[in-house]
């Protein structure tokens, strides 16, 4: 019926079945964005949020939520993460921050959900702490970068 690989021949949602694929390195490193006024960014960088350290909260939160990307996207497998890792820096120019995570694993299907996921949680975390002083904050552009390993090997945006 379709290329896409989550669709069944009926066009039915499905898991694939990765059993029969062979183990290897795999590597996802995603990002997002989060705009904001320059006195919200300069608030969350001097440590002033009433909320405690967005930074670090951020960080916390894009590599639980990693862990957890199989219970919240439907037909993801569940992985045994090897890595995550959460890169936030401020940028004067959005204003706001940039968000990277990185997610690495050993296995049979790829970890491009988990660096999204991680990503996302993460922005969506510093929106939740700063939201008091800064409602109109925008999040994205949300995109995978990079990612390596498995059958159709290495991927770089553009």
């Amino acid at each position: 019926m379709t290329d896409l690989t989550h669709l069944n021949q009926e066009g039915e949602a499905h898991m694939v079945d990765v059993g029969d694929k062979a183990h290897s390195s795999r590597t996802a490193i995603a990002e997002s964005c989060i705009k904001m006024l320059p006195a919200t960014l300069e608030m969350i960088l001097s440590g002033d949020a009433k909320k405690g350290d967005v930074i670090g909260t951020a960080r916390l939160a894009g590599i639980m939520a990693a862990k957890k990307t199989s219970d919240l996207i439907p037909l993801c497998h569940p992985l045994a993460l090897t890595k995550v890792e959460i890169r936030l820096e401020a940028d004067a120019a959005l204003p706001g921050i940039r968000i990277q995570a990185l997610a690495k694993v050993n296995g049979q299907t790829g970890v491009e959900m988990e660096a999204l996921t991680a990503a996302s949680v993460a922005a969506l975390t510093i929106y939740d702490m700063a939201k008091a002083v800064d409602r109109a904050m925008e999040i994205g552009p949300t995109r995978l970068l990079k990612k390596s390993g498995g059958k159709s090997g290495e991927w770089s945006a553009s």
